[in-house]
Parts: C-alpha cells; sequence; structure tokens
C-alpha cells in the first residue's frame, strides 16, 4: 500500500464515520501458512483501514508516534510474532 494511501486512511475522521461501515477485527481470518507479506497483503485487504475499525460494537482509531516505529514496521513485527507462536 502507497504511504500517500496510508496517510488518508490514518486521517480519515472519526466524528463522521457510521460504526456499521467499519471491519471487525474479530472477522478477519489470516492464513497461518503464508508468508509474512501475503498475511500483511490479506490483512490490510480485509480490514480496509488498519487504523481505523471496530471490535464488537467499539470504535478503534490507532494512531502512532511520528517519532517511533511506523505502522508498517509495527504490522511486520506482530505478523511474525504471531508466526513464531503458532
Amino acid at each position: 500500500m502507497q504511504n500517500n494511501k496510508l496517510d488518508s486512511l490514518k486521517n480519515v475522521d472519526i466524528e463522521n464515520f457510521n460504526i456499521d461501515d467499519l471491519v471487525d477485527l474479530r472477522d478477519i481470518r489470516i492464513d497461518k501458512n503464508c508468508s509474512v507479506q501475503s498475511k500483511i497483503i490479506s490483512f490490510v485487504e480485509q480490514i480496509k483501514n488498519p487504523y481505523f475499525f471496530k471490535v464488537g460494537n467499539i470504535a478503534v482509531k490507532l494512531n502512532f508516534d511520528d517519532e517511533g516505529p511506523t505502522f508498517q514496521e509495527r504490522l511486520l513485527n506482530s505478523l511474525k510474532e504471531c508466526s513464531k507462536s503458532s
């Protein structure tokens, strides 16, 4: 996913969104047998907006410190950790 696309997803206004339009994180399914890159692609395709989604009836908006790791780095590290534990 291109950086400008991620920036636009990151800047979505939470006040002007219908929770029913958000993807529920509990519905995401990732094939543990795929490569890390395939897992990332699958996650992003399913979640639609990795910065703004829901868990049940709760809207979740992720924000990261500009000085810290990027979203991409955090997602990659998370998927690598999941792969180790399975």
